[in-house]
């Protein structure tokens, strides 16, 4: 498996334990930015994730920033993408099995380092159900 990460200034501490709690369990990561703690623009990290997952460079993406909200909506923007924002292991258990969302994003103003790491292989771990009415469903927003 091989995860796109990235985040905002304000995620980039989070996404640096991310990063290395994954590559701990042998699951190739791209950080696709930003380097540092210096101001930027989550926008632009959202996106690269997302078109990193769209295009099929990854199985899966994480982003984050301080609250998660911003670069989801940036992700949420390329066509493919179901990024869920997820403050909880059940919702991203929840996201997986039902929206078969293909990015995560947290807020890393919101989670400390121990519930972020559970979310996150929550997330990686739970398989997408594949029932119908859920295939269904995320048809219908494939094409709205």
């Amino acid at each position: 498996m091989k995860i796109a990460i990235g985040s905002d200034h304000g995620g980039y501490e989070l996404k640096q334990k991310v990063i290395r709690h994954l590559e701990k369990k042998g699951i190739q990561c791209e950080d696709m930015g930003c380097n540092s703690k210096d101001s930027c623009d989550y926008p632009v990290f959202g996106h690269a994730v997302a078109h990193a997952v769209a295009n099929g460079k990854a199985d899966k993406g994480i982003v984050i920033c301080t609250t998660g909200i911003g670069i989801s909506i940036a992700a949420n923007k390329v066509p493919g993408i179901r990024c869920a924002l997820c403050s909880d292991p059940l919702s991203a258990k929840m996201t997986r099995l039902h929206n078969d969302a293909n990015m995560l994003a947290m807020g890393a103003g919101i989670l400390g380092e121990n519930l972020a790491l559970e979310i996150t292989d929550t997330f990686l771990e739970t398989e997408f159900s594949g029932e119908e009415r859920h295939q269904r469903r995320i048809n219908l927003i494939e094409k709205m």
